[in-house]
């Protein structure tokens, strides 16, 4: 039913123009946003062709015969338009599900893309998952989301946090300096985990200059000097929160809260504020401090899930 095509270079004007008529693509599937750390990924992302037409896409990439859908993103899955159907969606794992057999590929494993990241429901592929891969749930991370229009009020803790920053004079406001806050936040993950941001500075930079109105910076300062701050990816739907870091001076002041309060103030004509991930990398285990912070500002949950099946 599918013509597949391997994604190559001359696919990405029209790889981009798709994701972004999407009903589930953000640009984090956008090929200037992927292709920044090509180096780091053997990509093997497929474009389904139906009578001629683009009727699908598959970020992907691989690794020791596994294929993944994306090592280098926050979530995958595949993307497609309100045009494609349920049955159309089930045809298409049964034909990528042999493309990637025939190419010698054991397994698949896929992140499905969060339902509050899709501007028209699209979970087609969470069916086709269970109906004709079998896949089965081999990772659940927990994020912390506000739904804007119906925002839960904060809690004490966050509301003190908030008047002892005002107190201290700090000042929330938009920025470009990355450098300011990449070395907070470097600082940080070094002392804390031992690890260093995935973005380097020069990437983040890179990516703002190609993403201006989808990475923005907001900092907060007390005599112009970073305390802390935070990097939001705006999608349609959702701000998302890609990092948060303050300073020992920005905790003991309340930085960070004052900021999300402002932040939140806004109106960014999206459903949703998504505080991101508060589990490990690895093992999914419960950050249950930065959890907490988050849902003092009124998160609540919502799962990150990752499949797997074998080919």
């Amino acid at each position: 039913m599918f013509e597949i095509v391997r994604y190559a270079s001359s696919h990405k004007d029209e790889w981009n123009q798709f994701v972004a008529q999407s009903k589930n693509g953000t640009f984090l599937f956008d090929r200037n946003y992927m292709d920044y750390h090509n180096d780091r990924f053997e990509d093997h992302s497929l474009l389904f062709y139906k009578k001629g037409k683009l009727y699908a896409l598959l970020a992907a990439n691989e690794k020791d015969h596994i294929l993944y859908s994306h090592q280098g993103l926050t979530y995958g899955g595949l993307i497609t338009t309100v045009k494609t159907t349920t049955d159309e969606v089930l045809q298409i794992f049964q034909e990528l599900n042999a493309y990637y057999k025939r190419a010698g590929f054991h397994k698949i494993i896929y992140k499905a893309i969060p339902s509050i990241y899709h501007k028209w429901p699209s979970e087609e592929d969470l069916y086709a998952l269970t109906s004709i891969c079998q896949a089965r749930l081999i990772m659940r991370d927990i994020s912390s989301t506000i739904l804007l229009n119906k925002q839960f009020p904060f809690t004490e803790s966050r509301k003190s946090g908030m008047r002892k920053a005002s107190q201290a004079g700090i000042q929330i406001s938009e920025s470009d300096d990355i450098d300011a806050f990449w070395n907070i936040l470097q600082a940080n993950l070094h002392h804390k985990y031992g690890i260093n941001p995935v973005h380097t500075a020069a990437e983040l930079k890179l990516l703002k200059s190609r993403f201006p109105q989808q990475i923005r910076l907001f900092l907060a300062t007390l005599d112009d000097k970073p305390l802390g701050g935070t990097i939001l990816f705006i999608t349609p739907t959702v701000v998302h929160t890609q990092y948060i870091s303050a300073d020992e001076e920005g905790k003991q002041k309340g930085a960070l809260d004052l900021l999300f309060k402002e932040i939140l103030k806004k109106d960014w004509n999206v459903d949703y504020f998504d505080f991101g991930k508060s589990t490990s990398t690895e093992s999914c285990e419960l950050n249950r401090k930065l959890i907490f912070q988050k849902e003092g500002f009124g998160g609540r949950g919502v799962c990150y899930d990752t499949y797997e099946w074998a080919l």
